[in-house]
């Protein structure tokens, strides 16, 4: 959560109707390596192959972290 609360944007909006809204943006892609590294501690605590820990994180960069890991449009 620290690489979490260290990455985040404020961010502020003026509407209307509720008037002006400010929140906290995440993008977990930027913390990707501390994530990977939770990843990695798990997977040999639940005694995983290297098969299924690579797919855990690859399935992370696919799924999780957007298209601009993966080249996608």
């Amino acid at each position: 959560m620290l690489s979490f609360q260290k990455h985040k944007i404020r961010k502020e909006c003026q509407y209307k109707t509720t008037g002006k809204v400010v929140y906290d943006e995440y993008t977990p892609s930027n913390s990707k390596p501390i994530i990977d590294e939770i990843d990695k501690v798990l997977a040999e605590h639940y005694d995983f192959t290297d098969e299924e820990l690579d797919f855990i994180i690859n399935y992370d960069i696919k799924y999780r972290m957007g298209k601009q890991l993966t080249g996608a449009e």
